[in-house]
């Protein structure tokens, strides 16, 4: 008789911390998805903000590049510097 009270204690105090488990849980969960959410829907605006500032920074290079006048393939430009490549880093 008295394992069987001992196995009844144990069982209610088990069940009592799964019933708080049980009824905590969700809550716990589904704050989590919030937060999770919320931080998917600001890191999609930062990536909206980048995509833009790229686009600009790309528009401003190309305006940067235009030369202009058109110069004699042969002469060289009026500071005396040779031509260079493209000084810009790569967007990809």
């Amino acid at each position: 008789m008295e394992i069987f009270g001992g196995f009844m204690v144990m069982m209610s105090i088990l069940s009592f911390f799964m019933a708080v488990v049980w009824l905590i849980m969700p809550f716990v969960v589904f704050t989590i998805k919030g937060k999770l959410d919320r931080t998917l829907d600001v890191l999609a605006g930062v990536e909206r903000r980048l995509a833009a500032m790229e686009a600009q920074l790309g528009s401003l290079q190309r305006e940067q590049r235009l030369p202009t006048a058109p110069l004699d393939e042969g002469a060289a430009p009026p500071n005396g510097l040779a031509p260079q490549g493209d000084p810009s880093l790569p967007l990809a």
